[in-house]
């Protein structure tokens, strides 16, 4: 296990704006090894975000599925491609398993996640 995680205050907790988004697309990223990029759907709009999921998932089987994005990150580049948001996965600790956290039930994009 990992060392303990630093406590943070609850104000600090409710910046971060959680949401429900659907994959339309997902590719490999054409200048990195690890990275997938993502069109997703928040049900206002549509981004493009970059995630270390390749390797783990196939491109391909993302498509359609309901992910929790964290979406109010300012935009970074990513080896070329911008990426508009964040979303949330469970790793291994030798991060050999990747497994995106999802809502257990379909829910319409946009969703607020607290």
């Amino acid at each position: 296990m990992s060392d303990q995680p630093s406590v943070i205050q609850f104000e600090d907790f409710v910046k971060v704006d959680l949401r429900v988004a659907k994959v339309l697309e997902a590719s490999n990223h054409p200048n990195a090894d690890k990275l997938v990029v993502l069109k997703i759907d928040l049900g206002y709009e549509q981004r493009q975000i970059c995630a270390g999921l390749r390797g783990h998932y196939d491109p391909a089987s993302l498509v359609g599925r309901n992910i929790i994005v964290v979406v109010n990150l300012a935009p970074r580049m990513m080896r070329g491609q911008e990426s508009n948001g964040m979303l949330l996965a469970a790793s291994s600790p030798d991060h050999t398993r990747v497994i995106l956290l999802q809502p257990d039930a379909d829910i319409e994009p946009g969703s607020k996640v607290s």
